[in-house]
């Protein structure tokens, strides 16, 4: 059984990567490039820390689903999470598109584009009926499923460089957009869906050591540097040896694997920092970020009026502005939805 140490730096990096995901909807969509030195380090450290936010928030997206799964005594067909992953699934999507409903527009008569584009909670609310799939499919089996996500995980991005040039357009414009890059989609399935299955299989094969996670600090980030830095030339060794000209490719575009150490490396930093954290705060952020991210969207993007701060400041704020403006916006959402949790607490 999970201990309170488990919920401490899961729900820690899930409260981390919400708050990236945040900074960096918010600087990226407001700083005035124009203004800032791009090659100076601090940009640049920033940049590659905002490439981490995504699959981060992904990878703990499978963890977290599959750890649920696996707590409920009963499992199988029976287990009361796969309803519940199914109705937060259907939450995520229906979430997903509100968010880009735009009011005005449908007042003359059309429904805006952005509507119809898949984005972060689209993506997630699939992947858990992928997750659920898998599971009711192969929970009768005798085996580990975590194997079965591993290989998934890397079919998925080992396969990259060939689905990503795919023509779509015998589908609906819909489909393609959830399927792959180059359809209107700010995220969709693949490869994204690899990092929640690369999750799935850390909650698999973490199911009974949580009471010793200490232990595994070394293993993930050891993984997770190996991941940086060694796996570009394993697979340039790969391409040369077969030789096969895929592993090749994924090499010389190698952001998926490496990625993928990047969250390795988190986890294992947050494991080792866990006990150090204020947890009650963080706590709060991590099993919030649904409503973080709700509420995030109107104040900046303007859902369903059309105005936010992106339609009238867009890519306008000095440097020193974006920063003290990003604190109050922090400050404003978490505070919101402060309330609105405290409120519907006492209602209920």
């Amino acid at each position: 059984m999970p201990t309170k140490s488990r919920i401490v730096f899961l729900d820690v990096l899930r409260a981390f990567a919400i708050l990236m995901m945040l900074q960096g909807h918010w600087i990226s969509g407001l700083l005035d490039l124009n203004q800032v030195d791009t090659s100076h380090w601090g940009y640049r450290f920033w940049l590659y820390c905002r490439g981490f936010t995504a699959p981060a928030f992904f990878t703990i997206t499978g963890w977290v689903f599959c750890f649920l799964l696996l707590k409920n005594p009963i499992q199988g067909s029976q287990n009361q999470r796969l309803k519940k992953g199914i109705k937060r699934g259907i939450e995520l999507l229906i979430w997903g598109h509100l968010l880009r409903l735009n009011l005005p527009s449908l007042f003359y008569g059309s429904i805006n584009p952005s509507f119809f584009q898949p984005d972060v909670l689209h993506i997630i609310g699939l992947s858990l009926f992928f997750i659920i799939v898998i599971y009711r499919c192969f929970s009768f089996l005798n085996l580990n499923l975590g194997w079965i996500f591993v290989v998934l995980g890397i079919v998925i991005f080992a396969t990259e460089p060939l689905y990503s040039n795919w023509n779509l357009n015998s589908l609906p414009n819909l489909v393609s957009s959830y399927m792959i890059k180059g359809y209107g989609g700010v995220f969709y399935l693949f490869p994204w869906l690899g990092y929640v299955f690369w999750g799935a299989a850390i909650a698999y094969f973490f199911k009974n050591r949580y009471s010793n996670y200490h232990k595994w600090i070394l293993p993930f980030l050891c993984s997770g540097l190996i991941l940086i830095f060694l796996s570009s030339p394993f697979l340039n060794y790969l391409g040369n040896l077969l030789p096969l000209l895929l592993f090749q490719k994924i090499a010389w575009n190698n952001f998926l694997f490496i990625r993928l150490g990047d969250v390795l490396v988190l986890l294992g930093l947050f494991m080792g920092f866990a006990s150090q954290i204020k947890i009650k705060f963080w706590r709060f952020i991590g099993t919030n970020t649904l409503e973080l991210y709700i509420v995030h969207y109107f104040i900046l993007y303007g859902s369903i009026t059309g105005y936010g701060f992106y339609k009238f400041y867009a890519k306008e704020l000095l440097l020193w502005e974006s920063i003290l403006s990003l604190v109050l916006f922090l400050g404003a959402c978490i505070g919101i939805v402060f309330v609105w949790k405290r409120k519907k607490y006492i209602n209920d």
